[in-house]
């Protein structure tokens, strides 16, 4: 995945290329059979790149092709450190890197828009993304406690820079 750039971006094709990823992602995740649509899946990735004017979405382009995505957004209650809403890559190319290109060049964008640290939160039946976020230096925060949509156990996770 050396060919892999990281970079943010405001073009419309890349948001719906990142919700189809966030949809593809989740269906396989969870195990899921079927894939949400477009038209479900986007308005939560324009929810936050549109939230704020500091708000944006970082790309993980393999060639000319998204691969992965992270949609970001201030903490409301602390203007200073980014909440990673989003993360996701596509299933054609988990395992290849990318989520970890990803969280490689988020600092250095997050650092130029302002912030001084970040914040995500991730399933813990999510043990793929839990073993990245770890082994990227991402530290628990807190307790685990039920997602407050889902309901599954979910751990916040910070890296300050």
């Amino acid at each position: 995945m050396s060919d892999v750039r990281v970079r943010p971006t405001s073009d419309e094709r890349h948001i719906d290329e990142a919700a189809r990823i966030w949809a593809a992602a989740t269906a396989a995740r969870d195990g899921d059979t079927e894939i949400a649509p477009l038209r479900l899946a986007r308005p939560l990735i324009e929810a936050v790149v549109g939230s704020t004017p500091r708000s944006f979405l970082l790309v993980a382009l393999d060639a000319d092709r998204v691969v992965g995505f992270a949609a970001v957004e201030p903490v409301p209650t602390d203007e200073s450190t980014a909440e990673i809403r989003y993360l996701g890559v596509a299933p054609d190319s988990w395992g290849r890197g990318v989520g970890r290109h990803l969280l490689r060049a988020a600092p250095t964008h997050l650092a130029g828009a302002g912030f001084v640290g970040a914040e995500l939160g991730v399933y813990l039946d999510n043990p793929r993304a839990v073993r990245l976020y770890e082994s990227a230096g991402w530290l628990p925060r807190g307790e685990a406690a039920p997602h407050p949509g889902s309901g599954r156990p979910e751990q916040r996770y910070r890296l300050d820079w």
